[in-house]
Formats: C-alpha cells, structure tokens, sequence
C-alpha cells in the first residue's frame, strides 16, 4: 500500500484544532474527507503535531495510506481541490517508505510565536498574532528565555490537563527578537508538552512588561508547579513551522516524546 508524505500548511481559526472531534471541523477531518472524495477511501491522515483550535501551520508533515499507486503531484493536486474552500494547502506530497510515521519518525520540530507590540490593533494580520499594547522589553525576555534553554522538567509550562507521563523535555532553540512592531520567539526541540510554546510565550511577555525578572522564570522552573509559570498566550499567535527527520526519518521514536498539543 504506499505511502505518501505531506507538507501542509493552514489557517488554524475556524477549526477545532488538528485532530477530528465530534464538536466540529477538524484540519484532519477536513483532510480525510477530501482524501475519499479524491479517490472513495478512508485514509487515516496521521501528523507529526496535534495543533490546538485556533494554532495555524506553515510546515506540518503528515502521511497517509492509499491503496492504489498515484503520482505524487496527482495527490497533492487532487487534495487542494477536494479542500476547497478551507484555508488548508498541500504544499508538497512526497513517495514515501512503509516504515516513515509523520509522528514518531520526526526528530525535531520548529514553532513560532507572534507578538504585535505596538498600542494600534492589528487589521491585516487579525488573527494571525497576539496584540499586547504595552511596551515590551525584548532584551529582557531574551535574557530570561536563556534560563529554559536545555534539558528541564517543564511541568510548569504544561497544560494540566497534559497526558505527557513525564515533563523532561529539551528545548534546543529559544530565541526572542523584534522587527519593528513584531516581536517573535522561535522555539525547537524534538517535542513538545501540551500547551507548553504558549506558555513559554505568556512567561516572557510577563518579563517584557517589567513584571516579572529572570529571577522569576528561573524559580517558576524550579518549581515544576503550573499556578508558578505565567499565562497562556492566546492560540492564534502560534505557528507550526516545521519538521525535520534529518536524522533518520526511519526511526521510530518513544511515542511518549511526541505529546505535541498546541
């Protein structure tokens, strides 16, 4: 039966989130309904990260099943007709390997956070970032992200309702910078705890305002405590950015590295 890799992209917003659920459109529900309207099977489209209701994505990996041999392109093609009109783009299909899993075969994963600093609302990125309308210290939130890089238990930054049976994660990359009125944090690690980018997110902004100091970000970790971190940043700021099985797409890693709720 082959297998196909996909790259997707889509607008988070009008979607329950990635995973099919019973209380409405899901991105892979409205996946799979465009997979048996293209050729009448019910495939399982299996992805690389479960993104939450409102969480968008420029570069989720997924694959599927099919049963007869199609090119590529037909696939990729055929799908972003039956999607129409969701805001959801196969960007690229590719052939491959019985053994390749979207999930537990990726080796790391890339997300980024938007935040618009600036007292204006946002009218052409709506939906797309966080407005937070006082000035934010950048050089402060980077000095204190410094803090979560590396191997840390994040039960801190963990949804409560995480299934994750462990908080140790490593985050490789954490990076806060501006841009005019645009403030981005780009996060990578192999994976991820339920909720734990917006949280990292809703820490910083907390130490951008001045309320908070490297001091408390350290203590917060330290205290593997949810109600000792800071909020959680609103959805639509985040963006699954990225998947990368550079070392070895064929490896199946421990399913329990791959939490990934956002």
């Amino acid at each position: 039966m082959p297998r196909y890799k996909l790259t997707i992209e889509y607008d988070g917003e009008p979607f329950v989130g990635w995973q099919r659920q019973e209380n409405g459109l899901s991105v892979q529900g409205a996946l799979e309904d465009a997979v048996f309207a293209f050729c009448g099977e019910r495939a399982a489209v299996v992805g690389a990260g479960r993104t939450d209701a409102g969480v968008h994505a420029r570069g989720q990996v997924a694959h599927i099943d099919l049963a007869g041999e199609k090119s590529a392109e037909t696939v990729r093609s055929a799908l972003n007709f039956h999607l129409k009109p969701h805001p959801v783009a196969i960007v690229q299909a590719e052939p491959a390997t019985a053994d390749f899993h979207a999930r537990f075969s990726a080796t790391w994963r890339r997300y980024r956070y938007r935040i618009l600093n600036r007292r204006a609302p946002p009218a052409l990125d709506r939906g797309q970032l966080w407005h937070v309308p006082v000035p934010l210290d950048v050089e402060a939130m980077a000095d204190a992200a410094s803090v979560l890089l590396g191997h840390h238990d994040f039960n801190s930054f963990r949804s409560t309702s995480c299934q994750a049976l462990s908080a140790l994660k490593t985050l490789d990359l954490l990076t806060v910078s501006r841009n005019g009125d645009e403030i981005t944090l780009d996060v990578g690690a192999r994976s991820f705890l339920h909720n734990q980018v917006r949280i990292l997110a809703g820490t910083l902004q907390l130490v951008g305002r001045g309320q908070w100091s490297r001091r408390d970000v350290e203590q917060a970790l330290a205290a593997r405590d949810r109600t000792r971190a800071g909020p959680t940043a609103p959805p639509q700021g985040l963006c699954f950015m990225e998947v990368r099985y550079d070392l070895g797409a064929n490896r199946r890693s421990d399913p329990e590295e791959t939490v990934d709720d956002h």
